[in-house]
């Protein structure tokens, strides 16, 4: 039964945990899955958490730990001692453990590596955090089945086992020669229904081999597995040695994190920031947009201010400001959302992307002939067709220009290796504003002749 979780329930593990009533806390809660204990514990202090933690089994320790809201679960490790840090890690997968670890000082990172009993352990984390985060390196868990092309299948059988104990989640096998350079894959099924004399050797594949180096792209490596549909990667050094391996929901985790930092950077916040974080956190994040917003509105108002003539001779004009504004920023968005689209999904170069572009430019043209057209009759009606082709015409004008800005500004901040979703937030919407209010008065100028 899938459990939920309610405020009733909280205050009544609250109670027995005030009085340490630990049988009715394993009954109720340690029986759950570890999502949901995960979830109880995000809701706890750090004291209460620890005493529900720390009666669960270690490997279960180790999947809550990962299911905790990244605050809470920095707050929850900060307040354990170096040692206790130290053995939670060892409890991880490599590459979760250097996730962890790589958010804190060096000085920190040294001292909980000294901690920590399993020297394997302590030197594959050591090994994960000389990668950048963003790489596959950084990315890859050093965790992961081999074996060797001469091995008979009965010794592959021992030695999988052994491999076994570090190894949670098995996909695939990967084969490597004496030099542990990798040869092929093989599958679990494929071996244990295979003579036990048989070598490695006569079972693995070796064609159609697909694998990552240590320094590609997290992007790369996500559009790599999207597109051989693939649940696990090995990972390969430059001498094409097997280091580690990719599994799906560590890619999962890096497309969710871009896509985040992404709707923060579109909506116009500077750093990947939580709900949870600090006002002055918050703050320092969404005020440089917020000014560059601003300068946009000064700007805009000049603008305004500078036909302040025109205003005074056709107030009527005045009515329709908000609207070119409007419509320039949202096809502005629009456009540049596509773009933006397609180079998250590794079309980088013009010849896959201006497709798109032709398109985009076919729709603006077309959604500017009707919209112009619909608030020609509206002005016109209201006003008068005077002024009802001013409103059309700047109508016109704004969303093809919106929409080729739009299509071309993405591309120009890829160029130049800028972060692409900046052309969806503020500054886009701002300078649509201020272009197409120019637009809107410089049209009314040449009809009316003001």
């Amino acid at each position: 039964m899938r459990f939920e979780l309610t405020k009733e329930f909280l205050e009544v593990l609250r109670q027995k945990i005030a009085s340490e009533d630990i049988p009715w806390i394993r009954e109720n809660v340690l029986e759950l899955h570890y999502a949901d204990v995960a979830e109880i514990i995000d809701k706890l202090n750090n004291d209460e958490a620890k005493l529900v933690y720390f009666l669960v089994d270690e490997d279960t320790q180790a999947d809550i730990l990962m299911e905790l809201e990244e605050e809470v679960r920095d707050r929850f490790l900060a307040s354990l001692s170096t040692k206790e840090f130290a053995d939670q890690l060892e409890n991880l997968d490599s590459d979760d453990a250097a996730d962890i670890l790589g958010d804190l000082p060096n000085e920190k990172i040294q001292e909980v590596i000294s901690h920590m009993e399993d020297d394997e352990a302590a030197e594959d984390i050591v090994d994960l955090l000389n990668y950048d985060e963003d790489t596959a390196g950084g990315l890859m868990q050093k965790e992961f089945f081999q074996a060797h092309l001469d091995w008979p299948v009965n010794r592959a059988l021992i030695e999988l086992r052994k491999q076994a104990e570090d190894v949670e989640k098995v996909y695939n096998i990967f084969v490597v020669d004496e030099d542990t350079r990798l040869v092929g894959v093989l599958s679990l099924k494929r071996l244990l229904f295979a003579n036990t004399s048989t070598k490695v050797a006569d079972l693995f594949q070796s064609k159609n081999i697909i694998s990552v180096k240590t320094s590609d792209s997290a992007e790369e490596v996500s559009n790599v597995m999207e597109k051989y549909d693939l649940v696990s990667v090995p990972v390969v050094d430059y001498q094409n040695k097997l280091v580690g391996r990719i599994t799906l929901d560590d890619v999962v985790d890096y497309i969710k994190e871009e896509a985040d930092k992404d709707f923060q950077m579109a909506t116009g916040i500077t750093d990947n920031v939580d709900s949870n974080a600090s006002i002055l956190r918050i703050s320092r994040s969404r005020l440089p947009w917020l000014i560059i917003a601003m300068a946009g509105g000064i700007v805009g108002a000049k603008v305004i201010s500078n036909f302040e003539d025109s205003i005074t001779e056709i107030p009527a004009m005045a009515f329709f400001i908000p609207l070119i504004t409007a419509m320039g920023g949202n096809v502005g968005v629009q456009s540049s959302a596509i773009v933006v689209q397609s180079l998250a999904r590794g079309d980088k170069d013009l010849g896959r992307i201006l497709p798109k572009l032709l398109r985009e430019a076919k729709v603006g043209l077309l959604n500017g002939l009707l919209l112009s057209s619909l608030i020609f009759g509206i002005a016109s009606f209201f006003e008068n067709s005077e002024l009802g082709l001013v409103v059309s015409l700047s109508l016109f004008t704004v969303i093809l220009f919106a929409a080729i800005f739009g299509t071309l500004f993405p591309l120009i901040l890829n160029k130049y290796k800028v972060d692409p979703a900046l052309a969806i937030g503020p500054f886009v919407t701002t300078l649509n504003d201020v272009i197409g209010l120019f637009i809107y008065f410089s049209i009314g100028l040449l009809i009316y002749g003001a």
